[in-house]
């Protein structure tokens, strides 16, 4: 297996320690041979980009016949409409909005037309499907997010800047309190 910084092995490990739910983005290339490693690990939701393999319609099918829910992730050139007609097998949408590599980059606001995008797309299917966002996430731009119709937030730089005495006033922040 080649080297993955936070593969299925970290997921098994974690998994006994936690009943919280593991959502994992696997931003690699192709994705469809690990996929079964990362659920048999414990993973509940697998995300995988439109680019991480020559068919997402099969691979979204697999990752549900496996038992855990499916996500897709739009990089930021990653256009909408490559999933209208397979929202019935989608349980996650993320949304990237920095290009995926590295933390603490700014955020992309022209992700937010595509965030608007994709929750009339959710809201039109009347499928419960997650509108997560992903990169640059701050208190300013996590309320943008939420007001473009995100319904889940990942937030790395914004969190853990400051130290551990931080973290909870950092929390506070991102929910608007």
């Amino acid at each position: 297996m080649p080297n993955i910084t936070l593969g299925p092995d970290i997921v098994k490990a974690l998994r006994p320690h936690s009943n919280l739910p593991f959502d994992c983005h696997l931003m690699i290339s192709p994705a469809d041979p690990y996929l079964e490693a990362f659920v048999e690990a414990g993973a509940d939701i697998v995300s995988i980009h439109p680019e991480a393999g020559p068919h997402l319609d099969r691979s979204v099918k697999h990752i549900r016949s496996l038992g855990a829910k499916a996500g897709v992730v739009f990089n930021p050139s990653t256009p909408p409409d490559i999933i209208e007609f397979m929202m019935d097998d989608i349980d996650l949408i993320l949304v990237m909005t920095v290009n995926p590599g590295f933390g603490g980059q700014s955020f992309i606001t022209a992700q937010l037309k595509k965030i608007e995008r994709l929750r009339a797309m959710i809201d039109a299917s009347g499928k419960d499907i997650a509108l997560q966002v992903d990169g640059g996430v701050t208190p300013e731009t996590a309320r943008l997010c939420v007001a473009a119709g995100a319904t889940a937030l990942v937030a790395g730089t914004a969190v853990f800047r400051g130290g551990p005495d931080r973290y909870a006033e950092n929390i506070r922040a991102l929910r608007g309190g």
